[in-house]
């Protein structure tokens, strides 16, 4: 709405500007009850209607209705017709004229002055009928080619049509944008999708696996699943969650992990730094931590799996790292993972993180940035 009133105003002022400055060129000589009585004259109401009805009927009827609908032939025809109609009507030409029969300076239409009534009268001394202030006839009626109207003319229809073409880019552009961030929101969609079903199969396998054991341990893992769960149903929708939430489900995802390792592998989880008033994108440290006891673990050789996390003031840093192992598990779903991180990455922050993964020396190291 406040735009809207702006919009108003600049059109007010711009034409104020116009007609302050076609009066100021007219009326330059007249005094000043010619030059009101010239504002309110049927030719000058005439000629502020003419050059209006040009500027508005171009910019909401013609180019709106017939050039943006691909109707140029029709448009352009239109536009003819209004110049014809300009150059017939002679709107500048006749309130020159108007001001001349008012007093002002006769004019003829090739610009020159024509002698006032106070000057001597004509070498044949025959002084001018009393009180007819009317130049002499020219010799010709009006100028058939109203040059200063005709420039009046394609300035209006000019700026109107550029006003015009200037609003429908910024609406293709806005359009556009829009349409870009409807596109990256449906992407992210997807991609939790892929994340969260994926992410609850592979822990309702551990589960299976301590339930056919029997083992103890069982109960207390539904628990940490349950509080998954909550996470997963109440947070992960967002577009960003509280760090602190993020933590305690890949705590509790590492504790339902270790339920099933052996003392062969060693698991080192540790938070630094304060984890209040912070946010992530949801899930997006969980796909490596998965990925890191998907490959990190062996029932024979010993391992150890390294998992930090590091808040600062206006970074996140997620580290991860474990040694390779050679396994039969399914490679192209782990990449699937991967590559869904990495575009969620591009998403959420872009140019505002830094991912760096690398597998040399028999170890998989993982280390995310994120500006905050």
């Amino acid at each position: 709405m406040r735009q809207q009133y702006i919009i108003i105003l600049v059109h007010i002022a711009g034409w104020l500007l116009f007609f302050s400055l076609v009066t100021g060129f007219v009326f330059r000589e007249s005094s000043q009850q010619d030059i009101i009585a010239n504002l309110i004259s049927g030719a000058f109401l005439f000629f502020c209607f003419i050059y209006l009805f040009v500027f508005y009927f171009n910019a909401y009827v013609l180019v709106p209705y017939l050039y943006f609908k691909k109707k140029q032939w029709l448009y352009f025809a239109s536009v003819a017709a209004m110049f014809i109609l300009v150059f017939w009507i002679h709107p500048f030409e006749h309130l020159l004229m108007q001001n001349d029969t008012r007093g002002g300076p006769a004019q003829f239409s090739n610009g020159r002055t024509q002698p006032s009534d106070d000057r001597p009268p004509p070498s044949d001394d025959r002084p001018p009928p009393s009180g007819d202030r009317r130049p002499p006839p020219s010799g010709h009626g009006p100028n058939p080619a109203d040059i200063t109207g005709i420039i009046l003319f394609i300035a209006a229809w000019s700026l109107s049509t550029a006003i015009c073409v200037g609003r429908q880019w910024r609406l293709i552009e806005q359009r556009a944008v829009r349409a870009e961030a409807d596109k990256a929101n449906a992407e992210l969609s997807f991609l939790k999708m892929q994340i969260n079903p994926h992410f609850l199969f592979n822990t309702l396998n551990n589960l299976y696996m301590l339930a056919v054991i029997k083992d103890d341990k069982t109960a207390p893992a539904i628990l940490k699943l349950s509080n998954i769960m909550r996470y997963l149903t109440d947070e992960v929708h967002e577009d960003l969650v509280p760090l602190q939430s993020e933590a305690e489900c890949v705590e509790d995802y590492i504790g339902l992990q270790r339920l099933r390792l052996n003392k062969n592998t060693q698991v080192n989880f540790t938070v630094e730094g304060d984890l209040t008033d912070k946010s992530i994108a949801p899930l997006i440290m969980m796909t490596f931590v998965e990925n890191t006891f998907k490959h990190g673990i062996s029932n024979h050789e010993p391992s150890e799996i390294v998992i930090r996390l590091a808040s600062e003031e206006r970074y996140i840093s997620f580290f991860c790292q474990n040694k390779l192992f050679e396994t039969k598990r399914n490679t192209e779903r782990t990449g699937i993972g991967i590559s869904n991180a990495k575009q969620r990455l591009e998403h959420m922050y872009p140019d505002k993180h830094l991912l760096i993964i690398n597998s040399e020396g028999g170890l998989y190291t993982v280390q995310l940035t994120l500006q905050i």
